[in-house]
């Protein structure tokens, strides 16, 4: 690996100013395509049709499908809560697009909300240990060992889709799935578009347990002849928060 001296500099003043001068300098400084990157020309992204979202079992069932498969704890307490998707309302999700002449009826849906894996994520630019990097498909993945919990990205992303583990969430999982890791305290952790099921030809588990319904559909948005693609031409959608720029990868059909 090679790194010129301006830009080891940088890095290390970076750290220094930002009181994180005990990191070692190879965190900050491995690439990400050292960390298993793929490079296949995809963008993957969601679409959440909240036509579908007609009862609370609805919601829970795609929540409680994503938190099991992932080691989601459950502390009980809106406090130490930790969530990589979950419902929220209106006003929350589109504050810019608040109105006196939407319908009541608007005003009262609850979205469906997860990190947005944006093509431009503020999230990745601040993260001093490069534990959050954006893969060459889209999508803003985590390296938990690398995070030191200094919360930048959780400042950063205007979302709020990132949790901070204030305690040690290992007690708190119901029932822990061995195929992927549990987390530690102090470490921050948010939805990764279930790129370990990607990975072996899988749907995220979300989508999964929403295909009856159809209400979450996923895909290749580069692909003109995925089913997301299709979708995208044929609906009216809306983002999160367009105007900053971010250019999210999740779409919602209202």
């Amino acid at each position: 690996m090679e790194t010129n001296r301006r830009q080891f500099l940088k890095i290390l003043g970076f750290s220094t100013l930002s009181g994180l001068g005990s990191i070692p300098a190879i965190w900050a400084l491995t690439p990400n395509s050292e960390l298993g990157t793929p490079n296949s020309g995809k963008r993957w992204a969601m679409v959440v049709d909240m036509k579908k979202f007609k009862t609370e079992e609805d919601y829970k069932k795609c929540i409680d499908a994503c938190h099991s498969v992932h080691n989601v704890p459950d502390f009980g307490n809106s406090k130490d809560e930790v969530k990589w998707i979950w419902k929220m309302p209106y006003k929350n999700t589109f504050p810019e697009q608040e109105d006196d002449y939407i319908s009541g009826e608007m005003k009262q849906i609850s979205f469906m909300v997860l990190c947005n894996h944006c093509k431009n994520p503020p999230c990745v630019r601040v993260c001093p240990t490069k534990a959050t990097f954006k893969r060459a498909d889209g999508i803003v993945q985590m390296d938990y060992h690398r995070c030191i919990g200094c919360r930048f990205c959780m400042a950063a992303c205007p979302y709020g889709s990132r949790s901070f583990n204030f305690r040690d969430p290992r007690p708190f999982i119901k029932e822990k799935n061995t195929e992927y890791p549990t987390r530690a305290k102090g470490v921050v952790e948010k939805c990764n578009f279930c790129e370990e099921r990607l990975a072996k030809g899988l749907m995220p588990a979300c989508v999964e347990a929403c295909k009856d319904n159809k209400a979450l559909i996923f895909g290749d948005i580069n692909d003109p002849n995925s089913e997301v693609r299709k979708i995208l031409e044929s609906n009216y959608t809306i983002r999160r928060k367009p105007e900053l720029g971010t250019q999210p990868g999740v779409y919602y059909i209202v």
